[in-house]
């Protein structure tokens, strides 16, 4: 019986990838220069510390990270940016979360969108996933192209799809 995992994970690799890249495009920029800007990415906790000049520029960051992810082939959606707050030395900082794992509310979202489509899979969520199992696997792209056409908070991959 074929199966397919849909989920949302980030390849910490390649967002660290993007963090340096973007590091090195702010040392070449003339409106960075003589501004200290610091872009550090903690693979642990999953989060982007940003810190720089003022406002406009933090826009400029964050705007050159989300290019920078695009390029790398991860979904911008799943950086989710905190407040930004002034430090003491009078610059601004700002802490990005990067989030894998789909929600249990989108994944029911989800389990429900694929039962109301009268295909003939098996919906199940596990934990921040969901496993679709059917009995051709031309039902399993169906689902995969329904759920692209679909515009949900987190991005969506599809993995381990496999021929029994």
């Amino acid at each position: 019986m074929p199966l397919l995992d849909v989920v949302n994970k980030v390849d910490m690799q390649a967002l660290d990838n993007a963090v340096n890249n973007v590091l090195r495009e702010v040392s070449k920029r003339f409106d960075f220069k003589n501004v200290k800007t610091e872009v550090t990415l903690n693979k642990k906790d999953k989060l982007i510390h940003i810190v720089t000049g003022d406002e406009l520029k933090m826009k400029a960051v964050i705007e050159l990270l989300k290019g920078q992810c695009v390029r790398s082939k991860i979904e911008p959606k799943c950086l989710a940016p905190r407040k930004m707050e002034p430090t003491s030395h009078g610059t601004v900082k700002i802490d990005i979360q990067v989030n894998e794992g789909i929600p249990v509310e989108t994944c029911r979202k989800i389990v429900k969108l694929i039962k109301s489509s009268n295909t003939k899979v098996q919906p199940v969520i596990q934990d921040e996933q969901v496993r679709i199992s059917g009995k051709k696997i031309d039902d399993l792209q169906e689902i995969m192209q329904l759920l692209r056409e679909q515009d949900y908070d987190v991005p969506l991959q599809f993995v381990n799809m496999k021929r029994d």
